[in-house]
């Protein structure tokens, strides 16, 4: 028997008591059908023996104060099929179809969020536990809830950055509680809720006959609801925890990246996945390399006669060994070269340039015959001036 059936059925017509039966009505009436249509008194009868279990299951529902009170709930709201909207809603009877939300018509879409109606994962995960078709039997919506997403973040060196790195975040979120194993009952065994009816939303009138759903006030949003909440999440099911995780930081991040790692995040209820978490990357200046993207970069002085007739200096790399560049005669101060595969890593692997820019020296002290070479490189050029051309520009702006 389906949970449409059980919607759809009535359980007070099989065993022919009003709705306002008492118990004992209920059991009485029972005892005489039972005796009536028992497999035993009636050998070979296929309808007797129908007959026989719809009075059985009858009697679950209606001989259970808790199930027939959730049954009158459900009733109420899917009475013989109609949807009745309420207040808000334009009021009237709405008929559908009932395999629609119970996972059973074209609309189901087998996941979260994929039963027709927009209903989430169906009714028939709300009514699942009340009919005892769950396996349960609690009342627990078995609708999986993803866990949250968390945020957090991480301070790296320059070369941790450039190379990658695994650090240890320890991270506090919400998780099932372990006392009440989730469920905010300190039983155990929390219910449907009753305002709700285990859908977590509640409509609310918008005007001009539509209807608006917000989280149930009393379940907020869950809905379930537990008779006797835990002392330790206070009935909602989740608590705080800390834990201490091992990140792998991927090569080449840059300061301010937020990165994010799926499913790292607070864990799920009820079976749900967990959620993501991100992780702000913060990166620390190194003392002698800078970043430009992909590429590194680095300043590297030289001599007024390195500059002026080339040469071949050693420039330092990030973690490796120096490389060796040939700077060009009459190489002027600010120029920048490129050492090719020497930056940072690319997200496919590969890796940027080092950039190197060359800071002409000039000596403080001269002396010697320093002084001298300097004083007959200064007759040699007498008449050479570097400015002219700056002049004539200023001239002709």
């Amino acid at each position: 028997m389906s949970t449409k059936d059980f919607i759809e059925k009535d359980y007070y017509k099989v065993l022919g008591v009003p709705k306002d039966a008492t118990e004992a009505e209920i059991k009485k009436a029972y005892r005489k059908l039972a005796r009536e249509y028992h497999p035993d008194a009636n050998k070979g009868n296929t309808k007797a023996e129908e007959r026989f279990k719809e009075i059985s299951e009858a009697n679950d529902i209606l001989g259970d104060p808790k199930k027939r009170k959730e049954y009158d709930e459900a009733r109420t709201l899917f009475g013989n099929g109609g949807f009745r909207p309420g207040p808000g809603a334009g009021g009237g009877t709405f008929n559908f179809d009932l395999g629609d939300l119970f996972g059973g018509g074209p609309g189901q879409g087998g996941g979260a969020g994929g039963a027709g109606g927009g209903f989430g994962g169906g009714l028939g995960d709300v009514f699942g536990g009340l009919f005892n078709r769950g396996g349960a039997g609690t009342g627990t919506r078995t609708q999986p809830r993803r866990g949250q997403d968390i945020e957090s973040e991480v301070t790296l060196s320059f070369t941790e950055a450039v190379d990658g790195a695994t650090v240890p975040l320890r991270m506090s979120s919400q998780s099932p509680c372990k006392a009440c194993s989730g469920t905010g009952d300190a039983n155990g065994t929390p219910r449907v809720c009753p305002t709700c009816v285990g859908t977590g939303q509640v409509a609310r009138g918008s005007g001009g006959g539509f209807s608006l759903t917000d989280p149930c006030p009393d379940c907020k949003g869950r809905g379930l609801t537990a008779e006797t909440p835990c002392e330790i999440c206070k009935g909602s099911g989740r608590a705080k925890s800390s834990r201490t995780m091992q990140v792998r930081i991927p090569a080449g991040v840059s300061d301010g990246q937020r990165i994010r790692l799926r499913g790292k995040g607070a864990p799920g209820e009820r079976g749900g996945p967990a959620g993501d978490l991100y992780v702000v990357v913060h990166v620390g200046a190194h003392p002698v390399f800078g970043r430009k993207g992909d590429n590194l970069t680095v300043t590297v002085p030289v001599t007024f006669a390195e500059a002026a007739l080339g040469g071949e200096i050693r420039v330092p790399t990030l973690g490796g060994p120096p490389v060796t560049l040939k700077l060009p005669p009459g190489t002027p101060n600010g120029r920048t070269m490129r050492a090719r595969g020497k930056g940072a890593v690319r997200k496919d692997g590969t890796r940027g340039d080092l950039l190197v820019t060359v800071e002409v020296v000039v000596p403080k002290d001269v002396s010697g015959k320093a002084r001298d070479a300097l004083e007959a490189y200064r007759e040699a050029t007498t008449g050479e001036d570097p400015r002219a051309e700056l002049f004539q520009a200023a001239k002709g702006a």
